[in-house]
């Protein structure tokens, strides 16, 4: 059976290297519905290289409405995902708590948590029916103990994308849906252009490998719990940290 792989995030450096990875491994049938918000033709290599077997959206996830429409178009037009994989991200904000932006934090959640809550109320339940399934989700190592100071928005967002994913996972398990997450530590990708690069440096010369991680340390992972071989995994947190 053909499966239909929905990526949220999926013009990112993870998203896009993951579709590539997937898609290699893949049966001729294999879809991926891949969604970005502005920046599609990061995708464009993709879909030149695997002919009809990308469709790309271009979706404010931010806006519960325009994620609404996207819903009802993919819902008409294309197979039933039998995975979801949820990778968006605003790029982090560094800021002292004394000036926590609320608005910034609403939108960290919509983004984050809530564009996935709607998603999936919309397709794990077709899942469910068909008693297979996988969702997956990108958390952050900073939800595995203390965080760094002044990223609380953030921290808090994935926190919620969490406790959805723990839900899921009970409420699915009999179901055969898996629903779990992986916790990278930094990662050196496009997200992190307004983070200051004594901050990621810093970050790699204190790690126990002397470097930050790269998309190519967590795809395979990802890869892995979205696999046939990872039928009993459900509910974890797969840390992917280089020992920190």
């Amino acid at each position: 059976m053909p499966d239909t792989i929905l990526i949220t995030g999926a013009s990112s450096d993870v998203g896009c290297l993951l579709i590539d990875r997937l898609l290699a491994a893949a049966g001729a049938g294999d879809l991926v519905i891949a969604q970005g918000h502005g920046d599609l033709e990061t995708l464009a290599p993709l879909v030149q290289k695997y002919p009809g077997r990308i469709r790309t959206f271009d979706v404010n996830l931010a806006d519960a409405a325009h994620t609404a429409l996207f819903l009802d178009a993919m819902e008409k037009t294309l197979p039933a995902p039998t995975h979801f994989v949820h990778l968006p991200a605003l790029r982090v904000v560094n800021a002292n708590f004394k000036k926590f932006d609320a608005e910034r934090f609403a939108l960290d959640m919509q983004v984050q948590a809530g564009s996935a809550a709607a998603i999936c109320q919309r397709i794990v339940p077709a899942m469910s029916k068909q008693k297979r399934g996988r969702v997956l989700f990108m958390l952050t190592s900073y939800i595995l103990g203390q965080p760094p100071k002044n990223v609380a928005a953030y921290v808090m967002a994935k926190q919620a994308l969490h406790g959805l994913a723990q839900s899921l996972a009970v409420d699915y398990a009999a179901h055969g849906v898996t629903v779990n997450c992986v916790a990278p530590s930094m990662m050196e990708t496009k997200f992190l252009a307004d983070t200051s690069h004594l901050i990621v440096q810093a970050a790699a010369e204190a790690h126990p490998m002397g470097r930050n991680a790269t998309p190519a340390d967590v795809v395979p992972a990802m890869q892995f719990l979205l696999g046939e071989e990872a039928g009993f995994i459900t509910g974890v947190v797969l840390p992917i940290t280089g020992g920190v």
